[in-house]
């Protein structure tokens, strides 16, 4: 007995509608011929009309065989277009399909309406035109974050860059009278420097992390040690901000597969906005939990409140909300962008949240036996 899944493929219709065609061809031969038959021979009274008597004359003159052949001919030809007429006419829907597809590049799904090669083949297109639409969506979000980087590049770039630019400007024309006055400008042009090497190293890191070029080579890490190292680094730092930190450790061990340089790096951007924003709470706390399978760090600060409405975007590069991103701070605006970048590299989560008393950044990794 042969597979249901088998009889109802295409090349299974095709060979059902040939055996119908011929049998139904064989139908109207054999009406066609009773009815010949009667007309010209059977008929005991022979009708006025000239039709039996241009039959005869065909049949004398060409011949039965030859007039029965070309109808057997015509009549299969004509069941075969009838019984094949919804395949073809579905093949032609998914042409059209595919042709606007290919032209317009638009989502046009293609009805399912067989289990065979043809449903098969619609569904798949289907899923091609979705993931090509989806690509297409991609590309243009790649090219406007093309666009915006550009932009917020340049703009960055040019306020620091017009301010030394004036200052050497003003020295260069000799408009300074005293060497003391010469010394304060070019301190200020020494500043507005190294706010420009900040942010191309900052945007150097960024392209960097994002661009995927370069393999993340991860290593078994103890988390604790690496934490807690990294805040007692940080203790010049915070002392200069006049803030003091506090450490809580709630685990026992805490491993994960991380690669070292890039979390030092994503760690430390966290915790210099804790302190560049933290500074009135005077306190950075670094808390380090394991839930669910997780490592989870969480580090707080206790200065100004981010709004609701900025939380969202905070780790979006060049974010222009005040809070994430201060001229008078020194904030390049990617800080938080490569942190996020470096986190998901490791297969890991980062959030934020805030209230009138404190605010958190937790980071989030799978841990390791």
């Amino acid at each position: 007995m042969l597979n249901a899944k088998y009889i109802s493929t295409i090349r299974w219709k095709f060979i059902w509608a040939f055996i119908l065609s011929i049998m139904s061809g064989a139908l109207i031969l054999r009406g066609g011929y009773q009815l010949v038959n009667f007309l010209v021979y059977l008929n005991p009274t022979p009708s006025s009309s000239t039709f039996p008597l241009i039959l005869r004359w065909i049949i004398n003159h060409i011949g039965s065989v030859p007039v029965m052949f070309t109808a057997g001919i015509i009549s299969f030809l004509g069941f075969f277009f009838l019984f094949t007429r919804k395949i073809v006419s579905y093949l032609e829907e998914i042409t059209q399909g595919i042709q606007q597809i290919t032209k317009l590049g638009e989502l046009r799904p293609i009805e399912v309406r067989t289990n065979d090669e043809l449903g098969v083949l619609a569904e798949n297109i289907n899923i091609m035109s979705e993931r090509l639409q989806h690509s297409l969506l991609e590309e243009r979000k790649a090219e406007q974050a093309k666009n915006d980087l550009i932009i917020g590049v340049s703009h960055d770039l040019r306020t620091p860059l017009t301010s030394i630019l004036g200052y050497l400007d003003y020295i260069e024309q000799d408009r300074c009278r005293e060497e003391g006055e010469i010394r304060y400008y070019v301190a200020i042009a020494y500043q507005k420097t190294l706010v420009l090497r900040k942010l191309i190293d900052d945007l150097f890191e960024y392209t960097r992390v994002n661009s995927g070029g370069l393999p993340l080579v991860a290593e078994r890490l103890d988390l604790k040690a690496f934490i807690r190292q990294l805040v007692e680094e940080s203790v010049p730092e915070l002392a200069q901000a006049g803030m003091v930190y506090e450490f809580e450790d709630h685990t026992d061990d805490l491993w994960i597969q991380g690669a070292p340089y890039e979390l030092l790096r994503a760690y430390e951007n966290l915790i210099t906005n804790a302190i560049r924003y933290g500074r009135d709470g005077k306190k950075l706390e670094i808390v380090l939990t394991h839930e669910d399978s997780e490592a989870v760090v969480r580090i707080s600060n206790f200065g100004e409140m981010i709004e609701e409405s900025d939380l969202p975007h905070i780790f979006e590069r060049f974010y222009r909300a005040e809070r994430s991103r201060s001229r008078h701070t020194g904030g390049s605006g990617l800080g938080l962008a490569i942190a996020k970048s470096i986190v998901e590299r490791h297969q890991g989560r980062i959030y934020a949240r805030s209230d009138q008393t404190r605010t958190d950044f937790i980071t989030r990794f799978p841990v390791v036996p």
